[in-house]
């Protein structure tokens, strides 16, 4: 039976008082089109998802060898977000008859093409220009279009979800094109009156455009007989580096001359001059997204897309408790990279452990913040300091290590018999790890020399107070301990 034509003319349809019609949703007159079906809605949500989980997949996977800070931590912000755009997509195309949703398929060569390319840039530069000036750009255009085409009332989850998400798109698309122009012009003034690189890159790009066109674009919606073209001469597929990279701000990142628990629990201290530890501790955290990384990395295939989804979200909170130290330094006048900021913990659990070692790490490190000793008593200390900053920061760290121990009793402990096996297994797999500090004394990387004073000193003549004589004098180290001050053999 051929589908009856759509309504051209005005309708005419009075609500009750003039009241807005359908709930607000949309006017009487484009609720009559009929021009949009559950498969069409279907098709396209399961373009986009693969494309943002592409996305997710591919920042996650730059963090660690990423050597620039504002780029990991842009790269950790942005990939929690296409995460939750992938989350939001799946949970919508479920609600559609869709079991098994069937959102492992490559819905196109000429998709995975470009992004495969896109993927494996070999230099940050070209990877973050082509991300946000080109590919970012046709996908939130491509989710604009669904929210603009699909049916406002019987489609309404779906105009929803697209409706916030192409929100969500246009602030990291700004934020992205300010971060690529900056690396341009860093690198333009490197390379002044060079074009090569200028007419490689623009090579590159018309490349994945025409991986895209191959595809039909993003959504699939533009017709195209283009055949798929070649991986891009000379490129390797993207192979994830685990070890951590610092810029050059990162001065004498191996050393392990300062133990800031050990400063931090040791109640001879005031509180105050405690809060500078604590954003020390926070600042250094940066090496958490480092490793998390390699487990997500490393688990694509093993674990189920929601380990990934809360796992993504963890990683995103601990890049957030790196940038908090940073401030925290900024608000007290005191220039964070003056001060050592170690990597150890990434660099030898990533090359010392498998991934479920790693991951066993981690859960125990953070069931051991829960007790009152922890993460309570962190608060507790910058509460009573003075410093509505640092108590604000703790406030929220607390939140979010409750968290982040609930994902691990979801993720990890299963594999055990127990709670205290699973907590047992971790601290074993801690114990493995060599911490090299010898090693790295012998080999010249540091001599471990002891930042705190400088940094002590200084903080008392911003604070306009005469340093402790004890604090001042602190020089306990991390040769013969670890982070939660349990000895090594």
């Amino acid at each position: 039976m051929d589908p009856a034509p759509t309504m051209s003319r005005d309708v005419s349809y009075p609500t009750y008082r003039n009241l807005p019609p359908l709930a607000g949703v949309c006017s009487m007159q484009r609720a009559v089109q009929a021009e949009w079906s559950l498969d069409e809605s279907v098709d396209r949500l399961k373009r986009l998802h693969y494309v943002m989980r592409r996305l997710h997949e591919a920042l996650t996977a730059r963090i660690t060898a990423e050597p620039i800070y504002e780029l990991k931590t842009l790269f950790a912000h942005h990939g929690y977000l296409f995460a939750e755009h992938v989350e939001a997509t799946r949970k919508r195309v479920s609600e559609m008859r869709e079991p098994p949703l069937g959102l492992d398929r490559v819905p196109h060569a000429g998709l995975e093409r470009a992004f495969d390319d896109w993927q494996s840039a070999p230099q940050t530069a070209d990877l973050v220009a082509a991300l946000y000036h080109h590919l970012l750009p046709r996908v939130h255009r491509a989710w604009q279009d669904l929210r603009d085409q699909a049916h406002p009332l019987a489609d309404a989850p779906t105009v929803r979800t697209a409706k916030l998400i192409a929100f969500e798109l246009e602030e990291i698309i700004r934020c992205g094109q300010r971060a690529a122009d900056c690396l341009d012009d860093a690198e333009g003034a490197n390379n002044a009156g060079d074009s090569k690189d200028a007419d490689a890159r623009d090579a590159w790009l018309q490349h994945l455009m025409d991986a895209l066109a191959a595809a039909g674009q993003i959504d699939g919606r533009e017709p195209s007989d283009q055949p798929v073209p070649d991986p891009w001469p000379g490129s390797e597929p993207y192979r994830y580096d685990p070890v951590p990279q610092r810029d050059e701000r990162f001065r004498d990142p191996y050393n392990a001359g300062v133990n800031p628990e050990a400063f931090l629990y040791d109640p001879g201290f005031r509180p105050r001059d405690k809060t500078l530890m604590m954003y020390y501790k926070r600042i250094r955290e940066l090496d958490v997204p480092e490793m998390m990384a390699s487990i997500l990395v490393e688990m694509r295939s093993e674990q189920p897309w929601a380990f990934h989804m809360e796992m993504s979200r963890q990683l995103w909170d601990e890049a957030r408790h790196a940038m908090m130290g940073e401030v925290g330094f900024v608000s007290q006048g005191i220039d964070w990279t003056q001060i050592p900021i170690n990597f150890t913990w990434s660099l030898n659990l990533n090359s010392q452990l498998d991934v479920w070692q790693r991951h066993g790490v981690l859960f125990f490190i953070e069931q051991g913040l829960m007790p009152r000793t922890g993460k309570r008593y962190e608060y507790e200390v910058a509460y009573e300091s003075g410093d509505p900053l640092a108590a604000l920061f703790q406030d929220f760290d607390w939140a979010d290590e409750v968290l982040h121990a609930q994902i691990g009793r979801r993720w990890y402990v299963p594999r055990f018999k127990s709670l205290n096996e699973a907590m047992q297994y971790g601290d074993e797999c801690w114990s493995k790890v060599l911490s090299h500090w010898q090693s790295y004394r012998d080999q010249g990387l540091t001599e471990h020399h002891n930042w705190w004073p400088a940094l002590y000193t200084q903080a008392c003549q911003n604070w306009g107070q005469a340093p402790d004589a004890a604090a001042l004098a602190f020089d306990k180290t991390y040769e013969n301990s670890r982070a939660d001050l349990e000895e090594l053999d």
